[in-house]
């Protein structure tokens, strides 16, 4: 055995590279720290609202704008934190969804499972130029898997090559 071989055989294989997991696209911050910091200054101030409505003191108008400001920071903060900690990958066997820091989700879709995919778009979205994957996939519980924030032409591509990988599956299923 000579040198050469011998360096060869004693060199580590190379580990299989790990998934690459996708980031949403820096626009899709802004729909989540801004839809968030509404729903949270919004939920505050009815809350408010109808607190100084039950106390009837005319001393308690300023809650309700105080109640919201803090309201809507923290739903800011909430929203950024949410859209920093959420990656897509797309891999052969199928699709995968990470969520969270404190609370993770990790969910898998195989290729087989997908029934059918919608992508939706409301008014926001179509502005910032995002869109919603909806993965419907078989079974009755927890059967879709919704991903908001994902760039237009990402959330098409994502869609047509699931939709192919399920007609592939279909077809080998079928031989």
């Amino acid at each position: 055995m000579n040198e050469a071989q011998a360096a060869t055989d004693a060199a580590p294989t190379a580990a299989p590279a790990p998934p690459d997991w996708h980031k949403l696209p820096p626009r899709a911050r802004t729909l989540f720290v801004g839809a968030t910091a509404i729903g949270f200054a919004l939920s505050a101030t009815v809350a408010a609202v109808v607190f100084c409505l039950s106390a009837r003191p005319s001393w308690l108008w300023w809650l309700p704008p105080a109640c919201a400001l803090p309201a809507a920071l923290f739903g800011a903060w909430l929203g950024w934190r949410r859209y920093r900690h959420t990656r897509w990958l797309l891999d052969a066997d199928g699709f995968g969804l990470r969520r969270g820091r404190l609370w993770q989700s990790d969910t898998r879709v195989p290729g087989s499972r997908v029934q059918h995919l919608d992508i939706r778009r409301g008014p926001l979205e179509r502005h910032f130029r995002l869109a919603t994957l909806v993965i419907h996939t078989a079974g009755t519980r927890h059967s879709e898997v919704s991903v908001s924030g994902l760039a237009a032409d990402d959330a098409e591509r994502l869609r047509d090559h699931l939709a192919r990988q399920t007609d592939d599956d279909d077809d080998d299923a079928g031989d």
